[in-house]
C-alpha cells in the first residue's frame, strides 16, 4: 500500500507541475483581470465586500496562518476553524486570494497526505495543520517557536511590529511596500536569533525554502503594502475594498511564485545576524536566572 501511495503521489505531483507550466503559459497570453473584479462574482469579496469580520471565540481553531485566519473570521471557510473539507479549502484559497487552480490543488494535497488524510472524504481543524515540521517550522516571522510557545496560533506582536517596520520601497501608487530584500534580511535575522535561543531549533533546508514560500506570499498576493498587511497579520481581518494584486486570469502558479521564492531564499544572510543572536541568547539567559 505503501509502494502504490507513493507512486500515485509522483504521478499526481506530476500532473500538476505540468498543469502549473501550462497555466503560466497561459497568463502570458491572455487579458489580466480588471481591478475591482478580481474576485470572481458571486464569492465573497466581490468588488471588495467582504463578509463581515468576527474575532476567533473560545473552542475556535485556529493556525499559524494568518491568510488562512482572516477566511475563517470572515466566514468564507468555518468560523470555528473546524471540520474544513479540503476540497472546500481548495476552491476558496483561490477564489479570496487568485493562486492557481494548480497551486490551490496541491497544497490542500500535501495537507492531506501530511494528516494521513482522504483528500476527497476527510475534513480537518486549522490547529492540525500546525504539525511540528510539517508545514509549521521554526523561524516564523510572526510566532514564535513551537519549543516556545506550542500554540502557533498566538501571534508573537514584536515581530511583527518589526516585519511591518522594515520596508524600504514604494510602489507606483506611493504605498510603502516590503521588498524581496526586506524579507531576507528579516528572514536572516529571525533564523540567527531563533537557532541561538531555542535548543529544538530545527530548520532543514525545505523548511527554508517552505518560510520563503510563506513570507513570498506578502509580496505577491498583498503586494508588499504595509497598510494591507498590517490588518492581515496583525488582526487577520481582510481589510475593507481589498483585492488580491494578483490579477493574472489564471491566478498565480507555483512556476511565478517561485522566481520570488527563490529571490528571497537567496538573499538570506543568516550569518549577518550573528552578533544580535548572541545578545538575543545573553539576554534570555539573564531573564532565566
Amino acid at each position: 500500500m505503501g509502494l502504490f501511495s507513493s507512486v500515485s503521489n509522483f504521478f499526481f505531483d506530476a500532473g500538476i507541475m505540468s498543469w502549473d507550466v501550462l497555466l503560466t503559459l497561459l497568463n502570458l497570453v491572455r487579458r489580466k483581470r480588471r481591478i475591482g473584479h478580481v474576485t470572481p462574482e458571486g464569492h465573497p469579496g466581490y468588488g471588495g465586500h467582504w463578509p463581515e469580520f468576527r474575532p476567533p471565540q473560545e473552542g475556535d481553531s485556529r493556525c499559524s496562518c494568518p491568510a488562512l485566519n482572516a477566511m475563517a473570521n470572515h466566514g468564507i471557510i468555518s468560523r470555528s476553524g473546524r471540520s474544513i473539507s479540503f476540497v472546500e479549502l481548495n476552491h476558496n484559497i483561490r477564489a479570496t486570494y487568485n493562486f492557481g487552480a494548480s497551486f490551490c490543488s496541491f497544497v490542500p494535497h500535501y495537507a492531506a497526505r501530511m494528516l494521513k488524510r482522504s483528500y476527497s472524504e476527510d475534513t480537518f481543524d486549522l490547529g492540525e495543520l500546525d504539525l511540528h515540521n510539517g508545514i509549521e517550522h521554526d523561524a516564523s516571522l510572526f510566532r514564535l517557536d513551537t519549543a516556545l510557545e506550542p500554540n502557533q496560533s498566538t501571534k508573537h506582536v514584536p515581530f511583527i511590529e518589526e516585519l511591518l517596520a522594515a520596508p524600504t520601497g514604494k510602489d507606483k501608487n506611493g504605498n510603502v511596500v516590503l521588498t524581496t530584500r526586506d524579507l531576507s534580511r528579516i528572514l536572516g535575522k529571525r533564523r540567527a536569533v531563533a537557532r541561538a535561543t531555542n535548543k529544538d531549533f530545527s530548520l532543514s533546508f525545505f523548511h527554508k525554502v517552505f518560510g520563503s514560500s510563506n513570507s513570498s506570499t506578502l509580496l505577491t498576493i498583498f503586494g508588499g503594502r504595509v497598510d494591507d498587511l498590517r490588518s492581515i497579520i496583525l488582526h487577520e481581518r481582510i481589510p475593507d475594498g481589498w483585492e488580491s494584486r494578483i490579477r493574472e486570469p489564471y491566478g498565480l502558479t507555483m512556476m511565478h511564485f517561485n522566481k520570488t521564492v527563490l529571490a528571497v531564499e537567496f538573499g538570506v544572510r543568516e550569518k549577518d545576524w550573528a552578533e544580535a543572536a548572541q545578545e538575543a541568547a545573553r539576554l534570555e539567559q539573564t531573564a532565566s536566572v
